[in-house]
């Protein structure tokens, strides 16, 4: 059993950075590929970002590359995400995830994911 708590969400202006941080429970954090999801009002919860095992591979939906920016520190058992060059469109909860599995692909759907967070509100205005 992991259990992820999420930090770090709060009101920015656009064009402001904000860090993200989940951390997870339990001595096995490097057997987990870690992933960041986001669910606007109204909307599904949709891929952001993944990172492997190691964090050597990575992997982003295409709406926030080269702004956002997933990582790891196994040691502190934390998977973080890096958001720069907020836009009001990015305004959504941020669920971090966990999916048992070490592997050189990265899941984007929610079922591949097999624990989550509470999740963290990211609020940018305009």
């Amino acid at each position: 059993q992991v259990q992820l708590v999420e930090s770090g969400g709060q009101l920015v202006q656009a064009g402001g950075s904000l860090r993200l941080s989940c951390v997870a429970s339990g001595r096995t954090f490097s057997s987990y590929a870690m992933g960041w999801f986001l669910q606007a009002p109204g909307k599904l919860r949709e891929f952001v970002a993944g990172v492997n095992w190691s964090g050597n591979i990575r992997d982003y939906t295409d709406s926030v590359k080269g702004r956002l920016t997933i990582y790891r520190d196994n040691a502190k058992n934390t998977v973080y995400l890096q958001m720069n060059s907020l836009k009001p469109e990015d305004t959504a909860v941020y669920y971090c995830a966990a999916r048992r599995a070490r592997e050189l692909v990265i899941k984007s759907t929610l079922g591949e994911y097999n624990y989550w967070g509470q999740g963290t509100q990211v609020t940018v205005s305009s």
